[in-house]
């Protein structure tokens, strides 16, 4: 059997942020930051810069704001040759506000009618798509609209039948469905996953998971048969658990500047040592990524592999 020709794919929206500085009101606002922004492509931007092959699809409009979003995704070294172009419609946006306690951050979206929540499953490029050791997709996707659902699902069936193992964030957005809407809709979606990412407090809103942060992992995995299950608990660290070998990885210190990311800055590091068949170095690449994202502006990490190495030598704690 050929080589893939990618190490990680995914597919999903890009948007644009626009954020005010920091401790200024959205209203009052006189200028914003902008930075593109998806989940996928938050993750598939950091395997590039930590030199993995990796692609991202997706459609966008051909306008100045979608060639905009491509730039900054080349620039990382991700492939966008898969990238579908739209000459009508729009790139979904959203603002950010900072703020300190008691406030935290507030978020206001505009995404209704993108270009990517009106793509069809014929029009994507499967096997562009598949051409990969692995296929990164999360619980924003199927969110957006039935069509986008129905690629999510598409996309699942097709990795299975080719024996592709996939990797999926829950990544639960309050604003785009409501819970036992998304717990319905992503408890298949998630079974058998080689790699499934998901927050205590998603896994215990969504699916019911309670106890300790073992026992939450535990019944994660018992739910979604995956074969790791990653579950993050904020400044309690994060836990790795394959139903024999728990690995656990405190949180990095950090001086937060801009908490959007952070997330998908973990997955791209578990990811980045699954890649490697290093799973607890993957653990611990994922924390260290977390709080480099936090410490940055924007969702998209910039940093390389020799940096991260340097940052993340101390070893993940290891329980049989």
């Amino acid at each position: 059997m050929a080589e893939p020709r990618f190490d990680a794919t995914g597919i999903g929206e890009v948007m644009l942020r626009y954020s005010a500085p920091s401790g200024t009101r959205l209203e009052a606002a006189s200028q914003l930051d902008v930075h593109p922004a998806g989940a996928e492509a938050n993750v598939l931007t950091l395997l590039a810069r930590l030199e993995h092959r990796a692609s991202w699809m997706g459609a966008l409009p051909d306008n100045p704001l979608g060639r905009l979003a491509i730039n900054h995704l080349r620039a990382s070294g991700l492939d966008t040759n898969n990238a579908i172009w739209r000459n009508e419609g729009r790139l979904g946006t959203y603002y950010v506000e900072f703020g300190a306690p008691p406030r935290g951050v507030q978020v206001t979206y505009d995404r209704a009618h993108s270009c990517m929540s009106r793509l069809q499953p014929d029009e994507v490029d499967w096997e562009a798509l598949l051409d990969t050791r692995l296929l990164h997709l999360t619980g924003i996707t199927p969110a957006l609209s039935p069509s986008c659902l129905e690629i999510a699902r598409a996309a699942i069936l097709k990795a299975r039948q080719r024996g592709i193992p996939v990797s999926f964030d829950v990544n639960y957005r309050q604003k785009l469905w409501a819970e036992p809407q998304a717990a319905e809709t992503l408890a298949p979606l998630m079974q058998n996953a080689e790699l499934l990412f998901c927050s205590g407090r998603d896994a215990t809103r969504l699916f019911d998971c309670k106890g300790a942060n073992q026992e939450i992992a535990q019944a994660l995995l018992e739910l979604s048969h995956a074969r790791y299950v990653a579950v993050t608990f904020g400044e309690q660290g994060a836990w790795l658990w394959d139903g024999k070998e728990w690995l656990h990885e405190p949180a990095r210190p950090t001086q937060i500047i801009d908490r959007l990311g952070a997330g998908d800055a973990f997955a791209a590091g578990v990811i980045h040592g699954w890649l490697q068949d290093d799973p607890a170095s993957g653990l611990r690449y994922g924390v260290t990524l977390a709080a480099l994202a936090l410490s940055q502006h924007g969702d998209m990490v910039v940093t390389n592999k020799q940096e991260l190495s340097a940052l993340s030598q101390k070893s993940s704690t290891l329980e049989r």
